[in-house]
């Protein structure tokens, strides 16, 4: 799969770790290494601040897309190659994807949840065929990975869908699946008496 442009979901907070601020900037120069372009939420501060500066600071191309209501709130940056200014949450995450070949999530709080979350159902509803996945630094997803397996266990996500998301420890380990990334052909539902 080829990869222009890669969504990243991630924190307007740099969070208790400095390890993920450092983790962005990694993913940042993974990116621009490759040739790939950043599309994120547009933030100027905290993890999401940090993969852009990474990204500009090598001459790579950042693409920030948000909501007129958060350009205060998350400081919207203002060395980006682009700022898409969108009238609402629902307009930035259509934008973002409509922008993007893959899904990255990077420590963040609830909104990057509900993104990566988003993209993942979107994949298994078979509206994309684009890959998505956690960066899972220091452990950060190690909890919400464990209550997936969970979840496949007590058949509310097929094992096929879990398949799907791609975690990786390493920018170059998660780029690199992203690139021989397939989606895969299942039926969503779980029928009556499936085991």
């Amino acid at each position: 799969m080829e990869l222009r442009n890669v969504c990243v979901y991630c924190g307007s907070s740099a969070g208790r770790d400095p390890a993920y601020v450092a983790a962005a900037g990694a993913l940042g120069r993974a990116l621009v290494s490759r040739g790939i372009g950043l599309v994120y939420g547009g933030a100027s501060v905290g993890v999401m601040g940090a993969v852009a500066d990474a990204v500009l600071g090598l001459g790579g191309r950042a693409v920030g897309v948000i909501p007129e209501a958060l350009v205060r709130k998350e400081i919207a940056h203002g060395g980006l190659t682009e700022l898409v200014v969108t009238s609402s949450m629902h307009e930035r995450k259509t934008r973002m994807a409509e922008l993007s070949d893959a899904f990255v999530a990077l420590p963040g709080g609830i909104g990057t949840l509900e993104e990566i979350f988003e993209a993942w159902t979107w994949g298994q509803l078979g509206l994309h065929a684009k890959p998505f996945g956690f960066l899972n630094v220091s452990g950060y997803w190690d909890g919400l990975v464990s209550f997936l397996d969970h979840a496949v266990r007590e058949r509310f996500v097929r094992e096929p869908h879990r398949a799907m998301l791609v975690v990786a420890e390493d920018p170059e380990e998660l780029l690199d699946r992203f690139a021989a990334w397939r989606a895969p052909e299942v039926p969503k539902w779980i029928r009556k008496g499936d085991e």
